[in-house]
């Protein structure tokens, strides 16, 4: 799924037109790449939640040569699914609107 798919996906469920729906899926991102920023974590129930990880400093090769290559530390976003989500996709669950995932259209 792409952003332009999750706009269309708005704009048929909440009936509004393109530009807002394009205006809320972007206040959505934005506002988990703010939160995330600013270090909190954001929750959402039923879905997951996002964090960020702090990777070490390390040394890796270079696929080509072989040759080591010293990898900075850094600050990397990291999504963890729900059971629901994990359960929803497996298809063991139902959705909330009573229908299976495995028959949701993609």
């Amino acid at each position: 799924m792409t952003k332009a798919n999750l706009v269309d996906e708005v704009m048929r469920v909440v009936e509004l037109p393109r530009k807002d729906s394009e205006t809320v899926v972007d206040i959505v991102f934005e506002s988990i790449v703010k939160s995330l920023r600013a270090g909190d974590k954001i929750e959402i129930r039923g879905f997951g939640s996002f964090r960020r990880r702090e990777r070490k400093a390390r040394v890796g090769r270079n696929p080509k040569t072989g040759e080591r290559v010293e990898v900075p530390a850094k600050t990397v976003p990291y999504f963890k699914p729900s059971k629901e989500l994990k359960d929803l996709v497996k298809g063991t669950t139902q959705h909330p609107a009573g229908t299976s995932s495995a028959s949701a259209p993609a």
